[in-house]
C-alpha cells in the first residue's frame, strides 16, 4: 500500500464523518420540532449507515429511527391528540453529544493519517535531494 492509497482512505473517512457530524447537527437542531397538525408525528431522528469498501468506508445511506416519541401530556397545545398528549421527537441530546464527540474524533484521525502520510512524502523527498 503506497502513500497515495492511504490518503485517498483517510480521505473517504472525512468525507463519511462529515455527513455523520451534519446529520447530528440537523437531529439536535430539529431535538424540539413538534408535528405541525394534532396528532401528527413529529421529526424523527436520522441515523448514517456506513459500509466499507476497497478505498476506505462509504455512506450506504440516511436511515430513519425507528424508535417510538415521546409523549408529554400538554392538552392546550396545537399539536396534541385527542388525549392531550403531544408527540415528541425521539432525539435524545447525550445520545447525539455522544454520537458528535466520537464523529469528531473519527474525523481527527483521519486527518492525522492524512498529514502523516504527507510527512512521510516530503520526508522522502528530502532523502532523494
Amino acid at each position: 500500500m503506497d502513500l497515495t492509497d492511504i490518503t485517498r482512505i483517510a480521505a473517504s473517512g472525512l468525507r463519511a464523518q462529515s455527513l455523520r457530524m451534519r446529520i447530528v447537527a440537523e437531529n439536535l437542531a430539529n431535538s424540539d420540532s413538534v408535528a405541525a397538525t394534532p396528532g401528527g408525528s413529529p421529526y424523527r431522528r436520522k441515523l448514517v449507515e456506513f459500509k466499507p469498501t476497497e478505498d476506505g468506508v462509504s455512506v450506504s445511506g440516511v436511515s430513519s429511527d425507528k424508535s417510538p416519541f415521546p409523549r408529554i401530556y400538554q392538552p392546550g397545545h396545537p399539536a396534541a391528540d385527542a388525549q392531550g398528549y403531544v408527540l415528541q421527537p425521539n432525539v435524545n441530546g447525550l445520545v447525539e453529544a455522544a454520537d458528535m464527540r466520537a464523529a469528531q474524533r473519527s474525523y481527527e484521525a483521519n486527518l492525522n493519517t492524512i498529514e502523516a502520510a504527507r510527512s512521510m512524502t516530503a520526508r522522502t523527498l528530502d532523502l532523494l535531494k
